[in-house]
């Protein structure tokens, strides 16, 4: 296991926030014994792919627990398609750059592990992990899957596109408290959590605006879009199984935004290009439990 450099474009973002990390943990390029187990025990993972197109985009995966395995510390197979109408299905190619995040909203725990997928066919994705390293349960909201509908099946549901947020959109982004966020660079595919009170994702028609609140310093997200501006967005509507899959371009206003958003060090924003909404598409749903203590410290838009 040998640690990673940051990037260029991390090393730009770190530079134009004040600095980077302050100790705390490592990239590394292979899994730890902790992070492989931890994956095992998921009912759940968020993907971010990359298109034919060179757009990211974001999805989530579910199965029961072991549907993520890892037969060696650089290798991770996920046992489960994409829904039916899926963006990202076409995505999940081999060759192509991936983004996995593990996340238990449970527990506040995640761990990230990217890389190429090597192969994919009727049983899932294999996938080679280059990069592997934990994130804080920092803005977290604390949701438990609710164990008497965790298993039926999806509802098999038309997908709606669209290329400008209808009513409906807009109000499932407004009422929002956690987002996830698929970026990419030169480097490989990533996919990062977001979370807030619900509202810190500020809505004006098709363009969004995003606090970034302290966290690691590493700017993985942000370095990425400085370098490529173009992004999805994942909502997850935990009540319904509703997923919403946004794509369009993200620019990263650096100037302090404190007096903006309390909290939030920063802003970026997001111009949506296209979009889906695909109704009852996660098999789980989840029940809140309550907010991150960090998130309670940060406000409202003014």
């Amino acid at each position: 296991m040998e640690a990673l450099q940051f990037t260029a474009d991390e090393l730009a973002a770190q530079a134009l926030a004040g600095g980077g990390p302050r100790g705390g943990g490592a990239m590394v390029d292979s899994m730890s014994e902790a992070h492989r187990q931890f994956f095992a025990q998921l009912r759940y993972v968020l993907i971010g792919a990359v298109d034919a197109g060179g757009w990211p985009i974001a999805t989530l995966l579910s199965g029961a627990p072991g549907f993520v395995a890892s037969p060696d510390s650089t290798t991770l197979r996920i046992s489960a398609e994409p829904g039916a109408g899926d963006p990202a299905a076409p995505a999940l190619v081999a060759g192509s750059d991936i983004g996995i995040l593990g996340i238990d909203l449970a527990t506040r725990r995640r761990n990230r592990a990217n890389g190429r997928i090597i192969s994919h066919d009727a049983r899932g994705v294999e996938v080679a992990v280059n990069q592997s390293f934990g994130n804080c349960p920092q803005y977290i909201q604390r949701r438990t899957v609710d164990a008497q509908i965790a298993l039926r099946e999806a509802q098999a549901a038309t997908v709606e596109t669209m290329i400008h947020l209808d009513r409906e959109a807009l109000g499932s982004i407004e009422r929002a408290d956690t987002c996830f966020v698929a970026s990419r660079s030169l480097h490989g595919a990533d996919i990062s959590h977001r979370g807030g009170r619900p509202g810190f994702i500020r809505v004006d028609g098709d363009s969004l605006t995003i606090p970034d609140f302290r966290g690691n310093r590493y700017f993985n997200t942000l370095g990425n879009l400085m370098a490529e501006p173009r992004a999805s967005l994942l909502i997850v509507d935990f009540e319904s199984g509703d997923l919403l899959q946004l794509q369009g371009l993200a620019s990263v206003d650096w100037a302090d935004a404190a007096e903006r958003f309390a909290g939030a060090e920063r802003l970026w924003r997001f111009q949506v290009a296209r979009a889906w909404r695909r109704r009852a598409a996660s098999p789980l749903l989840w029940s809140f439990v309550d907010y991150s203590r960090v998130t309670e410290a940060t406000g409202v838009w003014r």
